[in-house]
């Protein structure tokens, strides 16, 4: 089988955060949390990472962290931009200025992807064991006649939210032999006094429990995804009811159908892992605090690539 190689969601905006959260330290010695996945990915015996990131952050991203990439792993890039991807017959809408989503990013690999793959966020914190084990689940497969195999690392939603704001969560309905039976990205998800609630209109909030499963955009994939991605973006974009200003092609989505519709097998897999993310500026004192602690434990040196 071909090397795995590891796929870095990288060209967010970051308008809720105030800045380029992917370039801004949370380490004792001026690591970024790309940094910390990077060293895990290394750990786990993966040679090959492609970033995903935004022409206009080129410069930066490889000063920050492409350079140092390059002495570990074999670095691509592809970006992300508003008309790259388009089916044809297709063209930008008028009045869109942020691109299509997490499910347009993972496609524009394509080109740059030969065998299996792990896809990650560069703004989460995953730890070493939700990464080794999904690098060593997706060494192992492959697609089957009757449908893929893919996976997934999952946590539990209470551990995974923002104290300052809402977050967007994929939320896991799991089957007893620890498969996904559905994956629903929800787009604003929030802490309350009286418990977790989600919203898609803004104004009618459902409930939500802290031990629901949610994904976190950490997916191990077969690049029979490409297709699906491509034949599905065609029909999100068709769509009258997408809006075309502001919607997103979300891979967690995908996913979610891809398992509903029982044409891939999903594995969830879990991990003792703590989850930190920075969706906003006041979430970074948290996970500093939270790296001391793994670093005081041993879990990391204090400077990486020693």
């Amino acid at each position: 089988m071909d090397k795995l190689t590891l796929v870095i969601m990288a060209a967010g905006i970051g308008s809720r955060y105030g800045g380029l959260k992917q370039v801004d330290s949370v380490g004792p010695n001026g690591e970024l949390i790309i940094d910390y996945s990077l060293y895990d990915a290394w750990r786990a015996g993966i040679e090959q990472v492609v970033f995903i990131i935004r022409p206009d952050l080129e410069e930066i991203f490889k000063e920050k962290i492409g350079f140092e990439a390059e002495k570990h792993f074999k670095v691509s890039y592809v970006f992300q931009e508003l008309d790259q991807g388009l089916p044809p017959g297709f063209k930008v809408p008028e009045g869109r200025t942020k691109p299509w989503g997490t499910g347009q990013a993972v496609l524009l690999c394509r080109p740059a992807i030969s065998g299996n793959f792990l896809v990650i966020n560069a703004d989460d914190f995953y730890g070493f064991e939700a990464i080794k084990n999904l690098a060593d689940y997706m060494r192992q497969v492959k697609d089957e006649p009757a449908h893929y195999n893919y996976a997934l690392v999952g946590y539990h939603l209470g551990n995974t939210l923002s104290e300052h704001g809402h977050v967007a969560r994929g939320i896991c309905q799991i089957s007893d032999d620890g498969y996904l039976i559905d994956l629903r990205e929800r787009t604003r998800v929030q802490k309350f006094s009286d418990g977790i609630k989600y919203t898609e209109d803004g104004q009618n909030w459902h409930l939500l429990s802290p031990d629901d499963i949610a994904s976190m955009n950490i997916f191990g994939l077969t690049p029979s995804i490409f297709s699906e991605l491509e034949e599905r973006f065609t029909k999100f974009l068709a769509d009258p009811r997408v809006n075309q200003s502001k919607s997103e092609f979300y891979i967690p989505e995908v996913i979610g159908s891809l398992a509903r519709e029982e044409k891939a097998q999903v594995r969830v897999l879990t991990t003792k892992d703590r989850w930190f993310g920075v969706t906003y500026q006041q979430d970074r004192p948290w996970v500093k605090k939270g790296l001391e602690q793994l670093i005081k434990e041993g879990r990391y040196p204090e400077k990486l690539w020693k």
